[in-house]
């Protein structure tokens, strides 16, 4: 009876122990949506509103960015990080402004788009915001970095996610 106890008893403990170590594989089994390794600074035939990607018009000016990564998981969790989005320091306007190689905006935002089905079976996009976030500000900076959930509508279908200013003119978009 003392063996079968103590068969039952290593059972149990090897259970709580595959059970703990499959746990925090569980935890990031969350189908990825998106992830990438890059995005496109806003060149000059996209700034403004008459080239919208989506509805999502681009900045005031050209901007480039030295690297971008990122994802987006089927539950929303998105994470985007940027280094040097800064204003395009070989355009001639911003040369002009005295803008060249700077980041003057304090917050960014991410836009996260989809395309999508309404109600009634349509063709539709969505672009979900998320609250501002810090970024680094003067010569060299237009680094910041976000971790936040947005509600993603289903199906969410061909996502591109935009780093933007706080009104919600695109900096950066996924793409090279």
């Amino acid at each position: 009876m003392k063996y079968v106890s103590g068969l039952v008893l290593i059972a149990f403990v090897f259970g709580l122990v595959v059970i703990d170590w499959g746990a925090p594989a569980l935890a990031d089994e969350t189908p990825k949506v998106l992830e990438f390794k890059t995005m496109a600074g806003v060149s000059r035939p996209y700034t403004g509103g008459a080239n919208a990607i989506r509805g999502v018009s681009g900045g005031g000016l050209p901007w480039v960015l030295n690297s971008a990564k990122g994802e987006l998981r089927a539950d929303g969790k998105l994470e985007v990080k940027v280094k040097g989005l800064v204003f395009d320091p070989n355009d001639p306007v911003v040369i002009e402004r005295g803008l060249a190689g700077q980041n003057t905006v304090p917050e960014f935002r991410a836009v996260v788009s989809c395309q999508s089905v309404d109600g009634n079976g349509n063709a539709t996009v969505i672009n979900l915001a998320t609250a501002p976030f810090p970024a680094t500000t003067g010569l060299g900076a237009g680094d910041a970095e976000i971790k936040a959930y947005v509600p993603l509508p289903s199906p969410c279908i061909a996502p591109i996610i935009f780093v933007t200013n706080p009104a919600g003119a695109w900096f950066a978009a996924t793409g090279q």
